[in-house]
């Protein structure tokens, strides 16, 4: 399904505008702690994207906000489609490199597919299957996927269950990943029709 897909720069073009519309309106709430303002105080970040998502490397600035408050300073970072929580890799090659090493029979070949070894990628299979299940964001996609997908084939059984082109299929699931990419902002009023 995904074997030779590869996420360029048009498609994290787009996961970049998602993710500018959505720091800019949490720009215009006020700060958790104190109701101050809010100011961008993007971030740095060096993504890797392995061999599937070599165009993810260049947008490498995370949109985040702090409070202007002085004495507060609290950062408040909305919720991104292109980084999946603190992950190096971008979400995209992420949810591709699972899904390829899933279906590869031998390690190494999902390795030569990928560019992104095996021990990571068997560390993010363990978490769709393992900590994933228990988070509210797979009980609203489970919700969205009527009957339940099948936790066993994470993420390729919810990927499977999305219309679309293989890329329109990740960036959904990137859209529905979202409120899981921050804990210090209220991202699930940001993330509404993102995607």
């Amino acid at each position: 399904m995904f074997n030779g897909i590869e996420l360029g720069r048009e498609f994290f073009a787009k996961l970049t505008a998602i993710d500018e519309a959505m720091v800019v309106e949490a720009a215009a709430g006020a700060c958790a702690r104190c109701g101050g303002p809010l100011h961008r105080g993007d971030y740095p970040r060096k993504p890797r994207g392995g061999r599937i998502a070599v165009a993810g490397e260049a947008f490498d600035r995370r949109f985040s906000l702090c409070c202007g408050r002085e004495g507060c300073r609290k950062r408040a970072t909305p919720p991104s489609v292109r980084f999946l929580g603190r992950r190096v890799y971008v979400g995209g090659a992420v949810i591709v490199a699972s899904v390829i090493a899933m279906a590869a029979t031998a390690a190494r070949a999902g390795v030569r597919a990928t560019g992104i070894a095996a021990r990571t990628t068997r560390r993010w299979l363990r978490w769709w299957r393992g900590s994933f299940t228990a988070t509210s964001v797979f009980v609203q996609i489970c919700a969205r996927l009527v009957p339940a997908v099948e936790r066993r084939s994470l993420p390729a059984s919810i990927l499977e269950r999305v219309d679309g082109e293989p890329h329109q299929r990740v960036a959904r699931l990137l859209g529905w990943l979202a409120p899981i990419t921050t804990c210090s902002a209220n991202g699930s009023r940001l993330v509404r029709g993102a995607v």
